[in-house]
């Protein structure tokens, strides 16, 4: 729906940081890439996040099987 324009507040980052998107300013198809740039930064944070998760449950795992053979 290119050409549509809404009118939005403040957005914030992950990192706490608010974007700078007054009230009464458009939101337009350049804000929009901004944004979705964003949300694709999060998405790779977030799959290394899950990453390092299931890394640390394979080592927990082995050390419990360790564990459990002493």
């Amino acid at each position: 729906m290119e050409g549509e324009v809404y009118e939005v507040g403040e957005i914030m980052t992950t990192t706490g940081d608010a974007d700078v998107v007054e009230e009464e300013t458009n939101f337009t198809s350049a804000s929009a890439h901004v944004l979705i740039g964003e949300i694709m930064v999060c998405n790779q944070d977030l799959q290394k996040i899950k990453e390092d998760i299931n890394d640390v449950e394979k080592r927990l795992k082995n050390i419990i099987d360790v564990l459990g053979r002493i």
